[in-house]
This record gives structure tokens, C-alpha cells and sequence, in this order.
């Protein structure tokens, strides 16, 4: 099973609301979801990223691919950093 980090669509017309959410990547943008993993609001004035570093962190070593969307959010959150350098301390040792 592969698994996606991307992202399912909240909210009401003309108002989205995004969650981030792990999910099988055959299933549906807004269907069935593993876990999810933060949120991510486009209408505030500047946009609101809320993510839960562990989650996201614990889905990006088991091997999930996040979505360009989703690896833009984490790089300003600042997750993909702290991926790499988890990284990179795996291969020193």
C-alpha cells in the first residue's frame, strides 16, 4: 500500500479549509484517510500551517510521499529540515 501525504478538502464554497491527512494513495481526494496530520487555512491573511511535527515526521520515515502541496507546507513549517537531518545522522552512523 502506498501512502500519500496530501491534502482533503474542507469548508464550504468559496471558502476552503484543508486538512493534512495521510491517506492510501488509490483512494479519493476527499475520501477515506489514514491519519490525519494538520491543517492548513489559505483564507487568513498569512495563511495558517498547523502541523503535528511527530505525525508527520513518524509518516515521512515510514516512507510516505507527500505531495508537492504538502512538501511546500512542510518546508515552511520546517519539517523537511528537520527530515534531512534525521537523514543525514542515519547515514553517519
Amino acid at each position: 500500500m502506498a501512502v500519500k501525504l496530501r491534502l482533503k478538502r474542507m469548508g464550504s464554497k468559496q471558502k476552503p479549509f484543508y486538512r493534512v491527512v495521510a491517506a492510501d494513495s488509490r483512494s479519493p481526494r476527499d475520501g477515506r484517510f489514514i491519519e490525519t496530520v494538520g491543517t492548513y487555512n489559505p483564507i487568513k491573511n498569512p495563511a495558517e500551517i498547523n502541523i503535528d511535527e511527530e505525525k508527520a515526521l513518524k509518516w515521512l520515515n515510514n516512507g510516505a510521499i507527500p505531495t508537492d502541496t504538502v512538501k511546500n507546507l512542510f518546508s515552511k513549517a520546517g519539517i523537511n529540515a528537520k527530515y534531512a537531518e534525521s537523514k543525514v545522522k542515519k547515514a553517519g552512523k
